[in-house]
């Protein structure tokens, strides 16, 4: 019923920037709370910012003042703009959103894309 697809990963030497855009389509009535995620191989999946309908934020600690979580309500898009990027920033990066679901009341459901990839090195 509802897809999130992100984009805009990719290599990028360290000190660099990157935009990450998640876009959500389907049968949205609404989405609450967004937030991405990333997984580096062999470490657990890690939250990284988070942003709510009316767009407070949280950052994890490790990119505190680095990276900066935005909503464009209009288009169901989420981005994560990541500035000052880390070799130690390289993972999946994935998206998820609560969404209410057009005809459904009562409950929100938890959506996650399929990841992209950011490689930080040089």
């Amino acid at each position: 019923q509802v897809q999130l697809v992100e984009s805009g990963g990719g290599l990028v030497q360290p000190g660099g920037s990157l935009r990450l855009s998640c876009a959500a389509s389907g049968s949205i009535r609404s989405i609450n709370n967004m937030a991405w995620y990333r997984q580096a191989p062999g470490k657990q999946r890690e939250l990284v910012a988070t942003i709510t309908s009316s767009g407070r934020t949280t950052y994890a600690d490790s990119v505190k003042g680095r990276f900066t979580i935005s909503r464009d309500v209009a288009k169901n898009t989420g981005y994560l703009q990541m500035n000052a990027l880390k070799p130690e920033d390289t993972a999946v990066y994935l998206c998820k959103a609560d969404v209410f679901i057009i005809g459904v009341y009562g409950r929100q459901y938890e959506y996650w894309g399929q990841g992209t990839q950011v490689t930080v090195s040089s």
